[in-house]
This record gives C-alpha cells, sequence and structure tokens, in this order.
C-alpha cells in the first residue's frame, strides 16, 4: 500500500486528486495539508465526495509516516516548501505546480509526461507534473518530433474549460461573465509555451520555429480543445502510421477514426488525437480532461509508474460530462 500525504488539499485538482486515490486500490491517504481549512471534513470542501471518505484537512505535516507526497499547491509554493523542508530520504514527490517543469542545473525533477518520458518517470524520486495545456498539445505533435517532421512553424488555437482557472473566482472565471461567453488571453505568451518548446527539443533539437499559441477561454466547465496545424508533405497514411506506432504502448493516448468531441473525454484519463491533410498542411485534433489527464489523472498514472504499478491502476474512469 502506497501512503500518501497531500499539501493543498481546497482546489479543483486537489479534489480530483482525492476522488482518484480513495478509490485507487493500492493506495492509502494519510493526510491532506490545508493551513485554511485545518480541521474541516474533506467533504464540506469536496462534496461530491461525500459518502467515500471521512478524511479531514490537517495543518500538520507527516512526513515520516508516508511513502510519496503530492502538491497540489499554487505556483511557486513547492519550490518554498522544498528550500524550506528537509525531506526523508526515501519520500518520493509528484508537483502538480509550474515549479520543477522546466529543465536547470539545481532540479532534480523528471518532467512527468509518460507518452515522452516513461523510462525515467519508473525510476525518478521526484516528478513535475506537467501542465493541462502542455500535455494536450504536446500528445498532437510528439510523433512528429521524433520523426523529425517538425520543420515549420506551429499554429495552435485550443479552449479550455472554465475549471482551468482554479477553484478561486476571479473576474474571468464566475459564472455570470463565463457563461454564454469566449475571450482568449496571453496570446503567444503563455507560460506552458516552455514547456512545450523543451519536450520537443527533446525529440528534434533541430526544432526551434516558433510555435503560435492562442489559448481561449470557454464557457463550459472541463476539458481542453486543442487543433495544430503546420507544413507537411507527408501523406495521410504514413501521418497514422507514425501516430499508431508512437502511441502502440500507451494506454491513455489513443487516434480517433474521426474528429473527436469534447464529451468523449471529460471525466476520463484518455486523451484522442485525429490528424488529417488539408493540401500540404497537417492538422491534427487533441482532446483531453484538463483535471484528470491534464493534472491529477495524469499525476496518479505518474504514481503508478513510479511504484512499479500496472499504469491503469486506478484510473478507469467512464466519459460524461461535469
Amino acid at each position: 500500500m502506497i501512503r500518501i500525504g497531500i499539501i493543498g488539499g481546497a482546489g479543483y485538482t486537489a479534489g480530483e486528486l482525492i476522488r482518484l486515490l480513495v478509490r485507487h486500490p493500492d493506495a492509502e491517504i494519510v493526510f491532506i495539508n490545508s493551513s485554511s481549512n485545518a480541521g474541516n471534513k474533506v467533504t464540506d470542501v469536496h462534496g461530491g465526495l461525500c459518502g467515500e471518505t471521512d478524511l479531514s484537512f490537517t495543518g500538520e505535516l507527516l512526513l515520516d509516516e508516508i511513502d510519496l507526497l503530492f502538491f497540489c499547491t499554487a505556483h511557486g509554493g513547492t519550490r518554498k516548501f522544498m528550500e524550506a523542508h528537509t525531506l526523508p530520504e526515501q519520500l518520493k514527490v509528484i508537483d502538480l505546480s509550474t515549479d520543477y517543469r522546466l529543465k536547470a542545473d539545481n532540479n532534480p525533477f523528471v518532467y512527468g509526461l509518460p507518452e515522452l518520458n516513461r523510462r525515467q518517470i519508473c525510476q525518478a524520486r521526484y516528478i513535475a507534473n506537467p501542465g493541462c495545456f502542455a500535455t494536450c498539445i504536446q500528445l498532437a505533435v510528439l510523433p512528429l518530433a521524433k520523426h523529425l517532421l517538425l520543420n515549420s512553424e506551429l499554429h495552435v488555437h485550443a479552449i479550455t474549460g472554465s475549471t482551468g482557472a482554479g477553484v478561486k473566482p476571479s473576474a474571468t472565471s464566475h459564472f455570470s461573465w463565463r457563461n454564454d461567453n469566449i475571450s482568449i488571453y496571453k496570446p503567444f505568451t503563455h507560460q506552458h509555451l516552455a514547456e512545450i518548446g523543451q519536450s520537443l527539443n527533446q525529440l528534434q533539437n533541430s526544432f526551434g520555429s516558433p510555435i503560435n499559441f492562442i489559448p481561449v477561454r470557454g464557457n463550459f466547465s472541463r476539458g481542453i480543445f486543442a487543433t495544430v496545424y503546420l507544413d507537411c508533405k507527408v501523406g495521410l497514411d504514413e501521418i497514422n502510421r507514425i501516430y499508431e506506432a508512437y502511441y502502440s504502448d500507451h494506454s491513455f493516448t489513443f487516434l480517433a477514426d474521426k474528429s473527436p468531441d469534447l464529451k468523449q473525454v471529460v471525466n476520463t484519463n484518455k486523451c484522442l488525437l485525429y490528424p488529417e491533410k488539408h493540401g500540404d498542411k497537417l492538422l491534427v485534433t487533441s482532446v483531453i480532461d484538463n483535471l484528470l489527464k491534464g493534472a491529477s489523472g495524469q499525476a496518479v498514472h505518474n504514481m503508478n509508474l513510479m511504484f512499479g504499478l500496472e499504469e491503469r491502476t486506478g484510473l478507469f474512469l467512464k466519459a460524461g460530462a461535469f
């Protein structure tokens, strides 16, 4: 049994993580640390878990009693914690923030995209879980990078649900603004661009073209629907063979037989991909659930790999609306 601690338990990704772990046959949650909710029941915050857990939030850190620590903290929080604490030698960490996704000389974290770094993840002590947009976009083009086919600019349009903005209401996330509305934000400058470029260079170090990314706020709760297009003269049959070969031994990424829609992946840990050719343009549609494949589901996938479990354990989830 994997004994687990969670730091930062009140957000959407934490709620999904707890939901997965209380049903996981090889996991036991020892504590959920939340200074603002200490003493409150988990179900007071995550009402959907009513009847599934009687856990309460705590202000304590029982680090010597766990095997794995998840960080569901605000960006910057994990780094501050790691710098202020000495962790037990055998304790493993999965961080869902942005803090350690980019390589650096003093960064011991492995970038936790299983479709890219599965072997390293299996041997890792520290994992940096990818961003949700980054996951969806990378899965759309990793097979191309492996075959050195990224030889032009990438054009990306991706729309995300309101849960991607976090649980705390803001001017652009509360219902009366978001409902019946759509808008772009951070065009060409989104923070996930750096990790996307890093991963593509890992497979194709010659890639240096711009990634023209337009993120869009959607008027739905969860999911990401991304379209990526680029110049590519390779025929569609060969493209499909490349994608099928790349993902043939991965459990959650699949080629669809027609253009997918978002509800096919909501509440699952799946990514569906659909390549199509338009003249010399290749268009790839990629859809995921931002809270699962884009965050907590991927984190549990990484946990399974780190502890030698079958990678799908605890992740058989059915598609459906939020």
